[in-house]
């Protein structure tokens, strides 16, 4: 189920937190709890209900390994628990989302003939294995207690966060759903909540699905694309992703506050960073803390030197553009990503004698010429699109592009509202202003977690946030999944 349909916002959430509530009312704070999962369990098998057998079976699985090796007598015993847990995990995530991959190269590599699974990827499956993962290897460590089937099934199954994240912490979660206090309606929780959902949901239906269409135009033509359709298009996508991915960052935060649990900030106005080590502190910021505490610092961090440092950010980098897909162009993405980072370490302070404004155009062109390769749908085709920087043309926007960006529902507006003369005797014009204002508004504006914390809820912002409800709900004809429920 998505967040932006009629579906959710009209039935499935009134539902679930009336229920919700009503149970803690009545002090059924057990069932109050399986109604939460139960509900999640709808919104996960509410496309594919053969999704749901594999989120149940792991949870079951992961829970009953944990009490397993909580009850290990020796070392060994625990060892070989967590060996377990590792391989499994990984072992349905390898088979639903690498193996037809790893076979693909096998055979073109050797020339041989294995089979495909050709199985349906499971939605959420990468972001609901780490999350198991990461409470497997802390139970190992001794660094989390042993919750009760229900807390654990709470924990993984939170259906704001199910799905594309953030990759919560079991001790960031669980002890806000035990809290007495939150088991009551916290009306400041439900401003901040409601608030944070209707600027999520406007990022999401009014910008990102917007530019989706001109961004699908450009690709669709890249052969035929200049040096200024290129550029156009790739900002564009670096906008589609950027408000996409905050979108539904805002959203899962906006819908925890209502149940008044604050999720982790997984996303901090990453295209306002002066380096590409800066912008992944900005960036899906769950995730990189992921694997910093179990993939860098396990690999040794940065104590064994400046060589093995470096190695060890190239293999997180390697492992981060793995987890993002099955395909080259994810896991070159993540090299050069890496790469850009070793830049950054080894010129720190050199670059720190730049302007920090020229830093940040330099950062946001890199990236922006980094998302065409994750875009694309081949290797080819993502250094056709970076090598359509270097074609000159009529320095005119392809038509084609143009024709998709005019037909925006609020471009269309305006041209009726009068501006058709102007966009016919300037169609640069408008492309170049939204794009200016997209950028600028990625620069100046807060991030949501600082406008939600600041306690200014008068009459203008929420008028603001029933203004911009009512203007999403209306543009919600055109559904379209968040781009990160690929990953």
């Amino acid at each position: 189920m998505l967040f932006n349909s009629y579906i959710f916002v009209f039935a499935f959430f009134p539902l679930v937190v009336a229920g919700y509530y009503g149970l803690h009312y009545m002090k059924w704070e057990k069932a109050a709890l399986g109604y939460l999962i139960a509900m999640s369990m709808v919104f996960y098998g509410y496309q594919n209900i053969r999704y749901l057998v594999i989120l149940i079976a792991s949870i079951l699985f992961n829970y009953l390994l944990v009490a397993l090796m909580g009850k290990a007598k020796t070392a060994f015993s625990r060892r070989i628990c967590l060996t377990a847990g590792l391989l499994l995990n990984l072992g349905i995530l390898f088979c639903f989302k690498y193996y037809d991959f790893f076979v693909e190269n096998v055979n073109a590599l050797f020339r041989t003939d294995y089979h495909f699974l050709r199985l349906v990827l499971p939605l959420g499956i990468s972001f609901y294995t780490f999350q198991q993962l990461s409470y497997v290897i802390d139970s190992y460590r001794g660094e989390c207690e042993q919750y009760s089937l229900l807390e654990y099934a709470a924990y993984v199954s939170f259906f704001p966060q199910l799905i594309a994240g953030p990759i919560v912490y079991h001790d960031e979660l669980i002890p806000q759903l035990r809290a007495a206090k939150n088991h009551r309606i916290q009306y400041e929780n439900m401003c901040k909540g409601i608030y944070a959902f209707a600027l999520g949901m406007a990022k999401k239906v009014l910008v990102a699905d917007s530019l989706s269409k001109v961004v699908t135009a450009g690709y669709a033509n890249i052969g035929a694309l200049n040096c200024v359709s290129t550029v156009f298009v790739m900002i564009c996508y670096a906008m589609q992703i950027y408000f996409d991915f905050s979108g539904y960052c805002d959203m899962a935060y906006g819908i925890g506050f209502l149940f008044n649990v604050e999720l982790p900030i997984n996303f901090n106005a990453p295209y306002k960073a002066a380096s590409v080590r800066e912008f992944w502190d900005r960036w899906h910021m769950t995730l990189t803390r992921f694997f910093t505490k179990y993939v860098y610092i396990p690999l040794g961090g940065s104590r064994k030197g400046t060589v093995r440092t470096y190695c060890n950010v190239l293999i997180v980098f390697l492992v981060s553009g793995i987890w993002h897909g099955a395909n080259w162009t994810f896991i070159l993405w993540g090299v050069v990503n890496g790469i850009g980072n070793l830049f950054d370490r080894l010129f720190d302070k050199v670059l720190r004698k730049i302007p920090r404004v020229i830093r940040v155009a330099a950062t946001f062109c890199f990236c922006s010429i980094a998302w065409s390769m994750f875009r694309a749908a081949s290797v080819e085709q993502g250094l056709e699109m970076i090598g359509s920087l270097g074609v000159r043309g009529d320095g005119a926007i392809h038509a084609a592009v143009l024709e998709a960006f005019q037909g925006i529902f609020e471009i269309k507006l305006i041209s009726r509202l009068g501006g058709r003369a102007v966009m016919q005797a300037y169609p640069w014009l408008l492309p170049v202003v939204v794009c200016a204002l997209l950028i600028l508004v990625c620069q100046c504006m807060c991030n949501t977690q600082e406008k939600v914390n600041d306690g200014r809820y008068g009459k203008w912002r929420m008028t603001a946030t029933v203004g911009l409800l009512i203007w999403s709900v209306f543009s919600l004809s055109e559904v379209s999944e968040f781009l990160y429920f690929n990953f």
